[in-house]
């Protein structure tokens, strides 16, 4: 039996309305995409560049919540192990992962879910609590690039918080700030 056209208009709107598999699947691949993008936005630094992957990861979080958040970032990750330049400079490849950044891209899949997660805990997520969340899940993110950059590189933990994370703190309050203002008018758009 053929559906008509207003039957078929009306499925489709109900599958943008509702919180279906296939929709949170198309939203984790466009955030990953985004994060891909967000990664070739470069200002080079050593070891480590600026780049625009936190403010995506962490709209990841907002707009999709943490299961769908944590899942676009796994979709990024996976796009530069397969081979893809979709890190930070065009880089792609396992040894990226393996390498003295490798720790900050495991802790975007974390901190968008736990960006997502806090700001799930909140009926009506105000301005506070979102730029909250982004705080903590920077400190996420921050926690296992640093990790890792102190193992792989052979630094101290002092010296990889010199080199990981001071450099960037002015960077991404400046991107924390871009995000929430972003994030507030996204999440009026795209429902979870």
């Amino acid at each position: 039996m053929k559906l008509d056209e207003k039957e078929r208009e009306r499925g489709i709107k109900e599958m943008v309305k509702t919180n279906s598999p296939i929709r949170r699947m198309v939203y984790a691949a466009m955030f990953g995409a985004l994060t891909a993008i967000g990664a070739l936005i470069v200002i080079p630094l050593q070891p480590l560049p600026i780049t625009l992957q936190t403010l995506f990861t962490g709209l990841a979080g907002i707009v999709l919540g943490g299961y769908t958040g944590a899942l676009s970032q796994i979709v990024y990750v996976l796009l530069g192990i397969i081979g893809l330049p979709v890190f930070a400079g065009g880089k792609a490849g396992l040894g990226t992962l393996l390498g003295p950044s490798g720790g900050y891209l495991i802790g975007f899949i974390v901190g968008a879910f736990i960006i997502g997660k806090l700001v799930e805990f909140k009926k009506e997520p105000g301005i506070a609590w979102t730029g909250f969340s982004l705080v903590v899940g920077n400190l996420v993110i921050y926690a296992f690039g640093v990790t890792q950059l102190a193992l792989v590189a052979h630094l101290s933990i002092a010296k990889a918080l010199m080199v990981g994370v001071v450099p960037f703190i002015i960077g991404d309050l400046l991107k924390l700030i871009a995000t929430v203002l972003i994030a507030s008018k996204l999440r009026k758009v795209i429902k979870r």
